[in-house]
């Protein structure tokens, strides 16, 4: 763990300072270069979902070093750092870890040239292409500055470095593995994700649903092979699957409320091997994404029904019927506590300033860590939002083809002001909610 000792040595720990025009942000301030050694190091050596060993050790030697109370192998490799001080409320605040099986062209200096095997069981290079580097450089920012000023807050803070985010499966394995039995209760849930659709230092706040439900769905077509002179002795399932294709968007376009936001992709078809012969299978893969649970299982039944309705339309026999298989298990939509989510949009605005925090329309993409607060909806509040990572002279010119998003090899968000803005406006909110008496 040498490495780790060195890195958290070239980043002096964040000390309490006299009162100034604002405390957090002069002493986050001052605190970014070493911060930003960090920053480079975890993106330079990123790991796959529940790989996540050296990353969790370096948040632990952190918040250790803070004086926080940690465990560590959560969930298989979470982190969770817990400082009790005084009586109040308990704020749960989450960094996911893990990178994604891709192939980094950043051209940054410090880009990534690890290599790893995918769940997928696909060799590749491994990157953090989702920001997830900036999730756990502010984390520490946060951990190191609320132990060092106890004084302003009072209560329980839980910090926890979440793996395999990027599967889905991390926040339902820490809570598995007792996050909410052996650890105290949050009353709050807060966290941050990059991104590259605001400029940078912004804040993005969206009441309500805020991410999707993320489902994978494999459909597999039957049919009757045969040679590609002779259609009439066959069943021609890519035939089939090609009128599915087309069909199943009519569960968006004509059985879905135009108002209730629904996505059905088909993101992979692969049948046949060569010009000449008719396949006997026709396999596609599709996502679904959705909010509502309802809107989820119409869609998901929907696929079926129109599966199974085109292989009849087709004539062929109940034994080549369609197989539908939803894999499990999928990723559930996070929904933001909407009174609470207003109020911290409106503490941001008035933090920030109208320009640097906004209220930001729901995305489709996946997120778990609505898992949290699914666990315990009744007495949680949950709050994630969004912090922009792209120069504003970028997407003022608004061809958002030519910047790179999360998931691309050439995502660089300009990082240091995501973790600076992430950390003040987590360490604000998180003083906020734990008034001193």
């Amino acid at each position: 763990m040498k490495h780790i000792a060195l890195l958290l040595a070239g980043a002096a720990a964040l000390t309490s300072i006299p009162a100034q025009a604002d405390q957090v942000s002069d002493a986050i301030k001052a605190e970014m270069p070493g911060l930003m050694t960090i920053y480079r190091d975890l993106h330079a050596n990123p790991e796959l979902s529940f790989e996540e060993k050296r990353s969790a050790g370096i948040m632990a030697a952190a918040a250790k070093k803070a004086g926080f109370e940690v465990t560590e192998g959560v969930g298989k490799t979470g982190v969770v750092a817990v400082m009790k001080n005084g009586p109040g409320p308990v704020v749960l605040i989450r960094a996911d870890m893990d990178g994604l099986p891709v192939i980094e062209q950043t051209g940054l200096p410090f880009a990534s040239k690890v290599r790893g095997v995918s769940t997928a069981g696909v060799e590749s290079g491994v990157m953090h292409a989702c920001g997830h580097d900036t999730h756990m450089t502010a984390w520490i920012a946060v951990a190191r500055y609320l132990a060092a000023n106890r004084k302003d807050w009072s209560g329980t803070i839980v910090m926890i470095g979440q793996p395999a985010e990027e599967l889905g499966f991390g926040a339902r394995a820490m809570l598995a593995d007792g996050l909410y039995s052996r650890f105290p209760k949050p009353d709050y849930a807060i966290a941050f994700h990059d991104t590259h659709e605001l400029p940078s230092g912004v804040i993005g706040v969206t009441p309500g649903y805020a991410l999707a439900n993320v489902d994978s769905v494999d459909v597999t077509f039957k049919g009757v092979g045969g040679h590609g002179s002779r259609p009439h002795q066959t069943k021609d399932p890519i035939v089939v699957a090609a009128a599915f294709v087309t069909r199943v968007q009519t569960l968006i376009s004509r059985e879905n409320d135009p108002a209730v936001p629904a996505v059905v992709t088909v993101g992979s078809f692969h049948a046949g091997a060569k010009h000449n012969i008719i396949s006997d299978k026709a396999e596609l893969q599709i996502t679904v994404r959705s909010y509502a649970d309802d809107v989820r299982q119409n869609l998901l039944s929907g696929i079926r029904r129109v599966a199974e309705g085109e292989a009849m339309v087709a004539g062929l026999p109940a034994e080549l019927k369609p197989t539908v298989v939803v894999r499990e298990p999928y990723t559930r939509s996070t929904f933001n506590s909407p009174d609470f989510s207003r109020d911290m949009l409106t503490f941001f605005k008035g933090r920030f300033g109208d320009d640097r925090a906004r209220q930001v329309p729901a995305s489709m993409g996946g997120e778990d860590f609505g898992e949290f607060y699914r666990a315990d909806p009744d007495k949680m509040k949950s709050l994630i939002f969004w912090v922009g990572g792209t120069p504003a002279e970028r997407l003022a010119k608004g061809d958002m083809a030519n910047i790179p998003g999360t998931h691309s090899p050439f995502f660089a968000p300009e990082a240091d002001k995501v973790i600076s803005a992430a950390a003040e406006a987590l360490i604000s909110a998180t003083i906020r909610l734990l008034p001193t008496k």
